[in-house]
């Protein structure tokens, strides 16, 4: 019993601990029991998606923040009454970036420059370890007497990192094994060196996708921002603007709200890795406002959102009902996912910069926040 060594600890703990028969199937070491995180259900929100297909979809969200569940849904009706939000995906890829060390610099650029030649047995080895996996690129980086590989793959409907890892993993001893080793004067390698920046925000991972690249988009109508988040299109905008501004001078990594709470809530309710948090928040919200219409369509952007919807914590039936919930359980729901993320994110940011706008943004919290057990909250949607 994984309890056992810890009963110092556990003694009068009565929520956390649970029986071993609750506990056997989970993948993880020295496991006790679970921590109860409360699940909000934010939306509707009408949706359209790659696929041309309308539909009212909903976010699981796991939170113990007041007010965030609340602001979203007021995102998401604020949406729905100028016509919903579009999302599409713009690229994919999961990567892991080896390194190969050598006795000097001219041996590390000749290996560099020979980098094409080798992609193709690189791909054969790699490829072989699983039937979802396809390497898309390999690129070479120079650093002093070694070479980093950042290595692309496409992973199917899985997060892929622990695919890319295992492929990649074969694919070094491979070639330092063979006589192409012996020939390139390989001292050694690693099987990462830090330029996949994995669960690390990074500029590279701006540029280079890892995971899914979306992007969310919609228009809000001045009367509908007057009506529902009590600010008009125009102040909205400004609020925007003005936060971006701040956001330079302070030297912000991406311009947003605060998408890290839709990312961070969505991952822990379905099952995604938590630390990829890091860096899947990065994502830049963009205001466009038609001094002549009143409307202002807003836009947000996530290079690299690193999701899945088989594999990993999905498989546990808490996290599966909530990607069921979503309607993104199972194989060819990965995309759907990440636009669904984006779409929500959009929502959250919204509402948030709208409560900054008219001076509510304290008020609900407080509201909210503060409210007694006995009077529990309601979202106002």
């Amino acid at each position: 019993m994984a309890t056992k060594p810890f009963q110092h600890l556990l003694q009068d703990k009565k929520h956390v601990i649970h029986t071993p028969e609750e506990t056997s199937k989970i993948k993880v070491e020295n496991c006790i029991g679970f921590v109860k995180v409360p699940v909000g259900i934010a939306g509707p929100l009408l949706v359209d998606g790659p696929n041309a297909t309308n539909e009212q979809v909903y976010a699981t969200l796991a939170t113990t923040e007041a007010a965030l569940v609340a602001s979203c849904a007021r995102g998401c009706k604020v949406f729905n009454a100028c016509g919903g939000l579009q999302f599409d995906i713009l690229g994919e890829g999961m990567s892991r970036a080896p390194v190969f060390k050598f006795p000097t610099p001219r041996h590390a650029i000749h290996f560099a420059k020979s980098v094409p030649e080798l992609q193709s047995q690189f791909t054969t080895i790699a490829e072989s370890t699983s039937r979802h996996l396809r390497l898309q690129h390999i690129v070479p980086h120079i650093v002093g007497s070694s070479v980093h590989l950042y290595i692309s793959y496409y992973c199917g409907d899985a997060s892929g990192q622990n695919m890319v890892t295992i492929a990649t993993q074969k694919a070094c001893q491979m070639l330092v094994t063979s006589p192409q080793g012996s020939e390139y004067e390989i001292i050694g390698f690693q099987i990462d060196g830090n330029i996949s920046s994995d669960k690390k925000p990074s500029w590279g991972n701006v540029r280079m996708t890892r995971g899914v690249e979306v992007m969310a988009w919609g228009t809000l109508t001045n009367s509908a921002c007057e009506k529902i988040l009590g600010t008009s299109s125009y102040n909205l905008y400004t609020t925007l603007i003005t936060g971006k501004e701040g956001g330079i001078r302070n030297g912000q990594f991406g311009c947003n709200a605060n998408t890290s709470n839709i990312v961070a809530a969505i991952f822990i309710a379905t099952g995604q890795d938590a630390a990829c948090v890091a860096e899947a928040c990065w994502s830049h919200l963009v205001p466009e406002y038609d001094f002549d219409t009143k409307d202002l369509k807003v836009s947000l952007y996530l290079p690299s959102l690193p999701v899945g919807v088989i594999g990993g914590g999905t498989v546990y039936e808490t996290q599966k009902e909530c990607l069921q919930i979503m309607k993104c359980a199972g194989p060819g729901m990965k995309g759907r996912f990440a636009g669904l993320i984006a779409s929500f994110a959009l929502a959250l940011d919204v509402s948030t910069c709208s409560a900054v706008s008219n001076h509510t943004f304290s008020q609900s919290h407080q509201r909210l926040a503060r409210t007694s057990q006995q009077r529990k909250p309601k979202s106002k949607i």
